[in-house]
């Protein structure tokens, strides 16, 4: 399924108006705390938080930094 939102100015910042649509598929409501994270092809895929996720995501962080030039070689 597809939504399409705008971006918008919010004070001195910027952001986006999630459907409420989307915001059930994710089964996320009000105060839930949502994960950006880089996709293929310049995009982004939003995730609902999860036990563990913070976790998950810092050791990624780590190992990605760790093995940076062997990441980037096998990416050619």
């Amino acid at each position: 399924m597809s939504y399409q939102t705008k971006v918008r100015k919010i004070g001195n910042s910027y952001g986006i108006v999630i459907p409420k649509e989307a915001l059930a598929a994710m089964r996320v409501e009000e105060g839930t705390t949502l994960y950006l994270t880089e996709s293929t092809e310049g995009s982004l895929r939003i995730t609902p938080e999860k036990p563990g996720f913070a976790e998950k995501m810092a050791i990624a962080d780590r190992l990605m930094k760790r093995y940076r030039n062997a990441l980037r070689e096998l990416a050619k």
